[in-house]
């Protein structure tokens, strides 16, 4: 007499994908990412990579900072660069940015 009678309410209709549909626009969003930034970004670091592994007495190269120089000589995680007639530096190996074409230090 005290207690009203309660009703049930309606059950909720069950989504017929599971709930796929609310984490596809977060899925696609990681694929794009994937796609257009991670992606392209190892690429590069994997032919920098090659580039300083292949790296040669004789090789005409820039470094990061913009010096450019002639190879003396390869070690394991150093190269001594000329960069000019008789002075040389020390550089790490991958502060190496580009290997020029032969010559070109002749044109600067």
């Amino acid at each position: 007499m005290f207690i009203t009678d309660a009703y049930a309410q309606g059950a909720p209709a069950a989504d017929p994908t599971g709930g796929l549909m609310q984490l596809l626009p977060i899925i696609l969003m990681f694929v794009v990412l994937w796609f257009l930034m991670v992606r392209p970004q190892m690429k590069r670091a994997k032919e920098h990579k090659a580039m300083i592994q292949a790296l040669a007495k004789g090789d005409e190269v820039i470094t990061q900072g913009g010096i450019a120089g002639r190879v003396t000589s390869v070690d394991e995680d150093f190269v001594r660069v000329e960069i000019a007639k008789g002075v040389e530096v020390t550089v790490q190996k991958p502060t190496i940015a580009a290997v020029l074409p032969k010559g070109t230090l002749k044109n600067l």
